[in-house]
């Protein structure tokens, strides 16, 4: 199995995980979870009637990540005119958001961050230089008072 696959492998796995169904089967169950994700928005609706959210994201992978997940339950994302890239806009029920959406999106970008990390790292120090560790904090210099 591939790094890609197994990515793949583990976010399928989360997914299953917010739809509550431990029900393994490829495309069965990633069907099935995604059948009971739309039925739990849709619920969450009824009790905690849509409002508008701002969410500011930190890059625009995370952006692409946001906005696949709100796709994937049917909410269409959109910002306005002068926002910046980063912001996603959605009507969405809060109880949604706070429950599912937003640990869902956690999980996930963590995820996906981790990986990214890990393909980078593995990159640089293989075509660039092959410490990829941080640069060293120094402490600031004394600073002169001048009277």
């Amino acid at each position: 199995m591939t790094d890609t696959e197994k990515i793949i492998d583990k976010l399928r796995k989360l997914e299953a995980i917010f739809a509550g169904t431990t029900y393994e089967g490829e495309r069965t169950a990633a069907g099935i979870a995604m059948g009971k994700l739309r039925e739990r928005l849709r619920n969450f609706e009824q009790v905690d009637p849509p409002i508008t959210f701002k969410f500011t994201l930190p890059d625009m992978w995370s952006r692409k990540l946001f906005v696949a997940l709100l796709r994937r339950y049917g909410v269409t994302p959109y910002r306005r005119r002068r926002q910046k890239h980063t912001t996603v806009m959605a009507e969405l029920s809060k109880r949604f958001v706070d429950e599912t959406l937003w640990p869902e999106y956690l999980q996930l970008s963590q995820v996906l961050d981790d990986y990214l990390e890990e393909v980078t790292d593995r990159i640089i120090s293989e075509s660039v230089f092959t410490d990829t560790s941080e640069a060293e904090t120094r402490e600031e210099p004394a600073r002169i008072s001048v009277r």
